[in-house]
């Protein structure tokens, strides 16, 4: 029994070799992100048949703005829990690469 308890909580995102990470996100945010992705997938649709329509350019390119705008969300979501959970346990357990890890992931979302 201890050692099943054990492994529960080797299992976290953040005990894990990097390629068997997993997130540990709540079941409400993971609701809340797929709803979201599910809109965005509908919006990118939209915007596939506008093009397929000849909208005006403009209209299209607002469209975009709206879809990029939508991600952006999604990625700052995944951002607050990935810094309060996994970021945040990586440190206490004496693990500092996860900051240089951190460094990399800003940067990409700064490129946007």
């Amino acid at each position: 029994m201890e050692n099943e308890m054990l492994n529960e909580m080797n299992d976290s995102c953040c005990n894990l070799p990097h390629p068997e990470r997993k997130s540990h996100h709540s079941e409400k945010t993971k609701k809340n992100l797929v709803t979201r992705l599910n809109r965005i997938e509908g919006q990118i649709r939209g915007v596939k048949g506008l093009i397929e329509r000849d909208t005006y350019c403009d209209d299209v390119i607002t469209q975009i703005s709206a879809i990029q705008s939508a991600l952006n969300s999604v990625a700052k979501i995944l951002f607050e829990g990935h810094l309060k959970s996994c970021v945040v346990e990586r440190i206490q357990d004496g693990e500092m690469e996860v900051v240089d890890e951190l460094l990399v992931t800003m940067q990409r979302m700064m490129k946007r």
